[in-house]
């Protein structure tokens, strides 16, 4: 159901506020670039310091920007499942295609905890869910078993956006679920892999600044252009782990504001780039082309 390049977008500030009219031309820069799915209110949007107000409108803005052309999965996980209930209800009312539900991060929830907060959160809708497993940001790992258990007993949860990094662990995912169970990258270096693997797709950072890219990687990869798809994973390989230089999205969105796409403009804790770093993410995007 849900494949191809979706980006994890941005937001967008000026002055402290969320920039919407930013936001929407941002939408308009991916969808003409070839994304097939945008992620608002993820990492890379800085959800964990929006305002609950700021929260939803985001998503409102991209769904009504969006126009149906390419699904809208709203990020709207919590730490706290009636937080989550709450926001996915919302995107669901505002039209969202899909939630896109982060585990708990901070309480470190037992697998059996884990499964009862995304069956609560799957109960409370009917738009699709989709788990986000990073257990780098979140301190705890929902298992292959767990996944399996949610995708046989909620019929809304269709995927899973696997950053764990563990291709072991999500070639078991793909054992244990059902062919139509999604497995998405959540790692832009890891993108051909998962493919290679059975995945769909990715939710790529990456693609906020090379859409087209990304997402020709992954069509070439499905018309068996693995050769082509190749040379498109190398090529990117030095940017991405230019844009993974400092923590998410400290980086991207630096690169961003270098190429005139928005300003660099981000929340406290998170902040502007260390000196070394810049240079080092200057080089990686004139070496590109990008600058």
């Amino acid at each position: 159901m849900f494949k191809g390049s979706i980006v994890a977008i941005v937001t967008p500030f000026q002055d402290n506020k969320v920039d919407e009219q930013k936001l929407r031309d941002l939408i308009e820069f991916q969808i003409k670039g070839g994304s097939s799915g945008i992620v608002p209110c993820g990492t890379t949007g800085e959800s964990a310091t929006l305002s609950f107000q700021e929260h939803e409108r985001v998503i409102e803005i991209t769904i009504e920007q969006a126009k149906k052309r390419v699904p809208v999965i709203a990020g709207t996980g919590s730490n706290s499942t009636d937080e989550a209930v709450m926001l996915t209800k919302h995107a669901a009312k505002s039209g969202a295609d899909a939630s896109l539900q982060v585990s708990p991060y901070y309480n470190r929830p037992t697998q059996k905890g884990l499964y009862e907060h995304f069956k609560a959160i799957a109960d409370s809708v009917h738009i699709p869910i989709i788990l986000y497993n990073i257990a780098s940001r979140t301190g705890v790992n929902i298992e292959p078993e767990t996944i399996a258990r949610l995708a046989r007993d909620c019929k809304n949860i269709v995927g899973v956006k696997e950053a764990s990094g563990n291709l072991d662990q999500m070639s078991r995912i793909k054992q244990l679920c059902a062919p139509s169970f999604d497995l998405i990258s959540g790692d832009d270096s890891l993108t051909l892999p998962v493919l290679a693997i059975g995945g769909t797709g990715i939710i790529s950072v990456v693609a906020n600044i090379v859409p087209g890219d990304v997402a020709s990687l992954v069509a070439e990869f499905e018309k068996g252009n693995l050769k082509i798809a190749q040379e498109l994973h190398y090529k990117l390989l030095p940017l991405i782990k230019a844009v993974f230089l400092e923590t998410n999205p400290i980086s991207v969105k630096t690169a961003m504001g270098l190429m005139g796409l928005c300003a660099p403009d981000l929340r406290l804790p998170m902040c502007s780039m260390q000196a070394e770093n810049l240079g080092k993410l200057k080089i990686a995007l004139e070496d590109y082309g990008l600058i």
